[in-house]
């Protein structure tokens, strides 16, 4: 018997009509889809945040000159920089035990001494010794030291050459350095987390809620009463793909009201590339989905699969947390295949960027594979059950 045999268009929309019920009736499925996806995303966008602030440090002074105390004034001085003295390296230890700083600067006693070798060097024409001071950092958070040492080395490069200016000494030439930031002008991890979060968000509606819906018609008994009707598996399964396809492209319509008009992160797209990106990844977890509850026929084992093959994956395979390109090279050919990695590089490209679509081809034909191959395998896989 053809999937494709003695369809109805009244039979699918009363089918349809059916499980959008269900949807409406279920308050797990109200809080799944509305609730859950607001809550998300201000928690990705204000709760998680990947940019540096300003960094606590300790500060050791054992040298009493004026050089000293103005190299200090500078580091206390800096907008990044969170400066505590402490009278001597034992106690800026302890608090950095207790993670009470970040890093401490130790000024050594014959700070002032090796300035005034630098500065006849200088004047000599000769290269400087190098900086007299100590950093030391907390390497359990290698990023946050990194950005000690260099806040450290750039306060002593701009005291160090602001002193010499003014004493109209020569200073080795150095490159000028201009940065702008394409795309993200303010470089606020926020306005990619957003977009990455977005995806989240649509794994959780597609591939978790589908999961649960064959599954549910065998464990209440109504699948039974279904196979037995005139109903054929064509319009079983778009009645399974329709209310929660519409009900997928509203929540990633409220996702991206609230992530430009509530949290400011500008949307530089337009409409129709954001429907053709969402639907195609829509209609492939949703498949996914659907592949897994019919196949278990339970819903907690289905579920449990979801969470494991579609939202794990998503959450840390797509490029969304984790840059692809620092992954070893059996991951990166395992990210190749995940279909939010594909999502995610469309959505923050129409944040970010705005319609490119050089960028958005070859995500599109990729969801359109996955698209295809999942909803495909479920088909099949419900041929044989209801057969």
């Amino acid at each position: 018997m053809n999937i494709c045999s003695s369809f109805s268009l009244r039979r699918l929309r009363a089918l349809c009509r059916k499980e959008t019920l269900q949807i409406v009736r279920d308050p797990t499925s109200i809080l799944i889809a509305f609730i859950l996806p607001v809550v998300m995303l201000f928690i990705f966008g204000y709760g998680i945040n990947l940019d540096t602030g300003v960094t606590r440090i300790g500060l050791i002074c054992e040298d009493t000159s004026a050089d000293a105390r103005q190299f200090a004034a500078s580091l206390t001085g800096s907008p990044y920089l969170d400066v505590t003295d402490y009278a001597s390296p034992a106690l800026a230890g302890e608090a950095l035990t207790r993670s009470r700083i970040r890093g401490f600067v130790v000024i050594p006693s014959d700070f002032s001494a090796k300035i005034r070798r630098a500065e006849s060097a200088l004047t000599a024409g000769e290269p400087p010794e190098p900086a007299p001071l100590l950093v030391i950092t907390d390497g359990t958070e290698p990023n946050t030291a990194n950005f000690v040492q260099a806040y450290a080395r750039g306060a002593w490069q701009n005291w160090f050459a602001q002193r010499a200016a003014a004493r109209g000494q020569p200073m080795p030439p150095a490159i000028s350095i201009e940065s702008t930031f394409w795309y993200n002008p303010s470089a606020e991890s926020r306005n990619y987390l957003i977009p990455g979060s977005i995806t989240l968000i649509m794994t959780v509606i597609g591939a978790l809620l589908t999961a649960l819906v064959v599954a549910r018609e065998w464990e209440r008994g109504t699948m039974e009463s279904l196979l037995s009707s005139p109903v054929s598996r064509l319009e079983i399964l778009l009645s399974k793909i329709i209310p929660y396809y519409l009900l997928g492209i509203i929540v990633l319509l409220l996702c991206i009201a609230v992530a430009h008009f509530v949290m400011g992160v500008q949307f530089r797209g337009s409409l129709p590339p954001l429907l053709a990106c969402g639907s195609l990844f829509l209609l492939s977890v949703l498949g996914m989905g659907l592949l897994f509850s019919t196949a278990t026929r339970n819903q907690f084992n289905a579920a449990q699969i979801a969470l494991i093959a579609a939202f794990l994956p998503a959450m840390m395979l797509s490029g969304f947390l984790f840059e692809i390109s620092s992954m070893p090279a059996p991951i990166r050919a395992v990210t190749s295949v995940i279909p939010a990695r594909y999502f995610v590089t469309s959505i923050q490209t129409l944040f970010q960027v705005g319609d490119s679509w050089r960028t958005l081809l070859y995500p599109l034909l990729f969801l359109t594979g996955t698209a295809a191959l999942f909803l495909g395998l479920t088909a099949k896989l419900t041929r044989k059950r209801l057969e």
